[in-house]
């Protein structure tokens, strides 16, 4: 009997249908079997088995052994799972080119058009946004960090930090060469601060606010709402000269210069 738990699990992980993954499962317990052997096992219909079979081998998944009568060899779950690996990365890599060149299309300019045309009427401070997320708001912090041109001021936590430092790290290279000036105030221990501030070569104050959030220009915030071991992480992103200067004095007056 094949577990059913097991039928869930792997179905989810290698992107199967339920008859799939119980043939495949049904194969992998034998090595090589025919057809009617695995309609035996799986449960699954036989009519349907040579089918589901079939759609095995020209995945990978299986392999057809010459001979008579008909039978499968199962595919190790290691071959398997680095031929899907492969598999992912070009697909990924295709769709990110798509999206490169995406800019330089008549629909994308309708599209940006579009945008500011309903954007113009709307006062600046109206503009406020939820982000619920990680990817969201690591990509929101991107843009707001991009489009910074004097000064950004991120009152964060070390940890915080070091999350989402794949993207801060190359945005802030980037700011820096645009002459943005930088800010930064970490909570936590003395040791990763001081890292921190020589790998970023910015000069980094320490603090004992909780807060998390990240200023540009004070003008626009994005900040947390949840605590930072959450499941789920929310922000709230808002563009309001008036709250970002005074949010930046509240956390100016609770940091320590080291």
């Amino acid at each position: 009997m094949i577990k059913q738990e097991l039928v869930k699990r792997i179905k989810e992980y290698f992107n199967l249908n339920i008859y799939e993954t119980k043939v495949w499962i049904a194969l992998l317990s034998k090595g090589i079997a025919s057809a009617g052997e695995i309609a035996t096992i799986s449960s699954v219909p036989r009519s349907r088995t040579y089918d589901v079979l079939e759609s095995l081998e020209k995945r990978g998944f299986a392999i057809v052994k010459i001979g008579k009568p008909v039978k499968y060899i199962a595919v190790k779950p290691t071959e398997v799972l680095e031929k899907m690996k492969s598999i992912t990365l070009q697909e990924a890599q295709e769709k990110v080119n798509n999206l490169s060149t995406l800019k330089d299309t008549t629909e994308y300019e309708e599209l940006e058009k579009l945008h500011k045309t309903g954007i113009a009427p709307i006062k600046t401070h109206e503009i406020t946004g939820s982000l619920r997320g990680r990817s969201n708001i690591v990509s929101r912090l991107r843009e707001l960090i991009q489009n910074a041109k004097r000064e950004i001021f991120i009152s964060t936590s070390v940890l915080d930090f070091e999350d989402k430092s794949r993207v801060l790290l190359p945005a802030l290279e980037q700011a820096a060469k645009k002459d943005v000036k930088v800010k930064l105030a970490l909570t936590g221990p003395s040791d990763k601060v001081k890292r921190i501030s020589t790998k970023t070569n910015i000069r980094t104050a320490t603090t004992e606010s909780d807060a998390r959030l990240y200023i540009a220009d004070k003008t626009e915030v994005l900040f947390m709402i949840t605590p930072e071991k959450s499941d789920e992480e929310i922000g709230v992103w808002l563009n309001s000269p008036f709250f970002a200067q005074s949010l930046s004095g509240i956390i100016d007056a609770g940091v320590k210069k080291k």
